[in-house]
C-alpha cells in the first residue's frame, strides 16, 4: 500500500536521491526520455536536507521505499541550486494576475518524479494532491518550470491543473513556467 506523506527521516531523503539518480536525463536512454520523461537537476544530500529544513518534501512510500517524490522549495532556497536560479529570476519579472510572481507567497516545485514501477497508477496526481493539501494554507500557488522537451511531464502537469504562463530559454534548456493556483 502506498503512503503519501512528508519527509521525516534521513532515509526518506536518501530514498529521494536514489530515485532521482535512476531518472536523471544522463542516466536514461533517448527512448526513455521521450516516452517516460526525465529529471535534470541532481541534488546533494546537504541540499536535500537544507530544503527539507525549510519545508518537508512530499513523498509516496511503498514500505520503506520512496516510490515518488515532489520537492518543496521556497523563496529562501532560490540561490541554493545554480541550475534553478534562472527560474527564480523569471519570477522577479513575470507578472501573474497583476503582480510579480515574486510578490506572492508561493511554493516552488523543485522537482517531481515517480519511480518506473509505479507509473500509470495515479500516483503523480495523488502526490500533487498531497502537496496541495500540505501547503495551500500557507502558500497561494505552486509554480515550477518543466522542460518543453519533457512531453510526459508537461501533459501530466496540465492534467493536474497547472497552466503555462510563460516559456523561456536559458543556457540549459527551453522551459515552460507552469502555475497551479490554489486560491
Amino acid at each position: 500500500m502506498i503512503e503519501f506523506t512528508r519527509t521525516k527521516t534521513k532515509q526518506d531523503l536518501w530514498g529521494i536521491l536514489a530515485l532521482q539518480k535512476e531518472n536523471l536525463i544522463q542516466n536514461i536512454s533517448e527512448e526513455e526520455k521521450k516516452s517516460q520523461g526525465f529529471v535534470m537537476v541532481q541534488h546533494s544530500y546537504d541540499i536535500m536536507e537544507s530544503l527539507h529544513s525549510i519545508e518537508p518534501h512530499i513523498i509516496a512510500k511503498d514500505g520503506h521505499l520512496v516510490a515518488a517524490y515532489c520537492l518543496a522549495m521556497t523563496k529562501h532556497s532560490r540561490k541554493d541550486i545554480p541550475m534553478l536560479i534562472p527560474m527564480f529570476e523569471q519570477f522577479d519579472i513575470l507578472d501573474y494576475k497583476g503582480k510579480k510572481v515574486s510578490e506572492y507567497n508561493y511554493m516552488s516545485v523543485g522537482q517531481v518524479c515517480v519511480g518506473k514501477a509505479y507509473r500509470g497508477q495515479g500516483i503523480f496526481q495523488q502526490l500533487y494532491e498531497t502537496y496541495r493539501d500540505s501547503f495551500r494554507d500557507e502558500y497561494e500557488f505552486a509554480i515550477t518550470e518543466v522542460s518543453t522537451h519533457n512531453f510526459r511531464s508537461m501533459k501530466a502537469h496540465q492534467k493536474i491543473g497547472f497552466e503555462v504562463i510563460k516559456t523561456f530559454k536559458d543556457e540549459f534548456e527551453e522551459w515552460a513556467i507552469v502555475i497551479w493556483d490554489w486560491r
